[in-house]
């Protein structure tokens, strides 16, 4: 991995205004081109697998994880057939045991499906957008109750899907990893995975674009907004060296860190190529006492960031479908509102193009 200053010094320096006139001009294509429909089509799709928690079925073709993760490979290689086999398309694995944690019920494999774009120039650095495969019921320890998990997090799923369909048609310098992780809800044990493979296989993590819940637009507080959304981050490299603290003490940059200054770049570029919208960087790695798929990757000092919406509404998040006193919980399609996931997939959509058309060799 190269140096994490230099990378930082990268994010923070390069403008949205120094693109070329011709790359500016296709981000708004690529605005244009994401489609409502089809994220819509993807999260039924991915809805009607009954439940995905990561220790379902995986035998079945029609329900459980593995009748997911198999569809999700299927599409990516759809979209690789496409654009002339433009995407390597595969499963990366852990096994998971009981002795890992307190919500790994039984030993099982944890399986991402992962489809690389590779950089014309730069195969080796990579800008990474992923969704979760997995759902959850009310309890996470039950993998046979219904948990059709549309929001969380199909639609991030979905998004994920339809960003390789819209970038799989051009070509980048640097690399786009498109992935849907696994085992997120029993303690990110996909995300661990990848971030781990990644580390060994030397990858050189421009961003990692962690996508958890884009299709909600009403919070439990009757709040409805359809432009607004957050951009978590950490405001500091956790495995900065003691070396590295004492110089941050001493001439400042406590919420200058990688994953801090990539939130601001994507605030930034959202604020010039799609103004309509809200973006607002909340300054922490992610919700109080909550996690997401992009902490493996800071832990191991990869910048990640965390794209989700602006108001939850816990009634439709990790419950059991039911009605009680006339309130409906459940997390099923009916919720999602797929323009408003349209709009942050397209916001997912144009960073990860200006991040794989960027120049990542500056040389101090």
């Amino acid at each position: 991995m190269k140096n994490g200053f230099l990378l930082l010094l990268f994010i923070s320096t390069f403008s949205t205004a120094q693109l070329p006139s011709a790359h500016q001009q296709d981000l708004y294509k690529i605005i244009d081109e994401v489609s409502a429909d089809r994220i819509e089509n993807d999260v039924k799709k991915l809805a009607g697998f009954g439940t995905r928690n990561t220790f379902s079925d995986t035998v079945s073709n029609t329900r459980g994880i593995g009748a997911a993760r198999r569809w999700i490979k299927a599409e990516f290689e759809k979209i690789s057939a496409d654009c002339g086999g433009c995407l390597e398309v595969f499963y990366q694995k852990d096994l998971v045991t009981t002795d890992m944690g307190s919500r790994v019920p039984k030993d099982a494999y944890v399986v991402n499906v992962v489809a690389i774009q590779r950089g014309t120039t730069n195969p080796n650095d990579m800008v990474m957008m992923s969704g979760d495969i997995d759902s959850r019921a009310s309890d996470t320890m039950d993998f046979t109750t219904d948990a059709p998990g549309a929001n969380d997090n199909a639609s991030g799923m979905a998004g994920t899907i339809e960003a390789a369909r819209v970038l799989s048609k051009r070509k980048f310098k640097n690399s786009i990893v498109y992935v849907g992780l696994s085992g997120e809800e029993q303690g990110l044990f996909g995300g661990k995975g990848l971030a781990d493979y990644a580390k060994k296989k030397e990858w050189n993590v421009i961003g990692f674009l962690n996508n958890d819940m884009i299709g909600n637009i009403k919070g439990v507080d009757g709040v409805i907004d359809n432009r607004e959304f957050r951009i978590f981050s950490e405001p500091t490299d956790p495995t900065e060296t003691e070396r590295q603290r004492n110089g941050r003490r001493f001439y400042g940059g406590e919420v200058d860190g990688i994953s801090r200054q990539l939130a601001r770049y994507i605030h930034k570029s959202v604020k010039t190529y799609m103004p309509e919208m809200k973006p607002m960087m909340v300054y922490r790695l992610d919700r109080f006492g909550r996690g997401g798929h992009h902490r493996p990757f800071a832990d191991l000092g990869f910048p990640g960031i965390r794209i989700m919406e602006a108001h939850e509404n816990y009634t439709q998040q990790h419950q059991d479908i039911r009605t009680e006193n006339g309130v409906n919980y459940g997390d099923v399609v009916e919720h999602v509102n797929f323009p408003y996931a349209r709009k942050l997939t397209a916001v997912n959509a144009i960073n990860l193009a200006q991040l794989a058309w960027a120049p990542t060799d500056l040389k101090m």
